[in-house]
């Protein structure tokens, strides 16, 4: 595999290759790539006012994957992962587990001491669930019917240290 650059900075590209992976991903609604465009133009918007923190990975200047996270408002030190999408062609090859790993020490830096994620519970994000569990993430709750019948939230969390 090629070099990886790893960049935390939003430029105005980005939110057309947010797009596009989110989209080519296959596993969300359109109503859910709209908010994750939308996350990002706020933070292109708002800069730092903006809670939306993002980090890319890049492979010869073409955007490969992201993790979108920030700290969860009223709290000290936890963090959410809002978004963590690589390109469809890269997955199953450590991308992601790379990708989630200089987020927590991003995290960690700015004095996080936990992460949380949520997902669905549908037989398709499967991969996902294992995904979180392979990264060291614990299955704290699960919120039946929350997205819709027969799809509920599972939230994981993960001390860092």
């Amino acid at each position: 595999m090629k070099t990886i650059a790893f960049r935390r900075q939003l430029a105005p590209a980005d939110v057309e290759a947010i797009a596009r992976l989110v989209e080519f991903s296959g596993f969300f609604s359109e109503e859910e790539i709209e908010i994750a465009i939308q996350l990002a133009e706020e933070k292109l918007e708002q800069q730092d006012a903006s809670s939306y923190r993002f980090l890319f990975a890049e492979m010869e200047n073409q955007v490969i994957g992201y993790t979108c996270y920030g700290l969860v408002p009223a709290t000290v030190s936890s963090y959410d992962i809002y978004w963590i999408v690589v390109a469809n062609d890269l997955q199953g090859h450590g991308l992601g587990k790379r990708l989630m790993a200089e987020t927590e020490k991003i995290i960690l830096q700015s004095g996080g001491k936990q992460v949380y994620a949520e997902t669905s519970s549908r037989e398709q994000y499967e991969p996902t669930h294992k995904f979180y569990e392979s990264c060291g993430f614990q299955k704290e709750a699960f919120l039946k019917n929350f997205y819709a019948d027969n799809d509920g939230k599972i939230i994981y969390s993960k001390v860092l240290k």
